[in-house]
């Protein structure tokens, strides 16, 4: 039996401010997906674990916004994370990476 090898990490950091559609910030795959992850959980961002949605933004190159037929998946995300922060007023930015293997 041929077990395969675990595909490697893939992480994918957004960032919304309002003004514009939400954007790649930082886009990786093994160890630079894992200096992604490392550094938002450093930086208490929300980090979603969604493998079919990282991909989908994987594709996108680093500053690209995000199109809009990702708009929905990408807005439940935000609103989660900002319901998770409504008491921590002080980031008037939401970060967001979602990783996915």
């Amino acid at each position: 039996m041929d077990k395969q090898p675990p595909k490697p990490p893939i992480a994918v950091a957004l960032t919304y401010d309002e003004e514009r559609p939400p954007y790649v910030a930082a886009s990786g795959k093994g160890l630079i997906a894992e200096q992604i992850i490392r550094i938002a959980k450093e930086h208490g961002v929300l980090i979603h674990e969604d493998p079919a949605l990282v991909e989908s933004l994987a594709c996108l190159e680093l500053g690209q916004e995000i199109p809009e037929n990702l708009y929905k998946a990408i807005a439940e995300v935000i609103s989660f994370a900002y319901s998770l922060r409504a008491t921590d007023q002080k980031d008037s930015h939401s970060k967001v990476s979602s990783i996915g293997e």
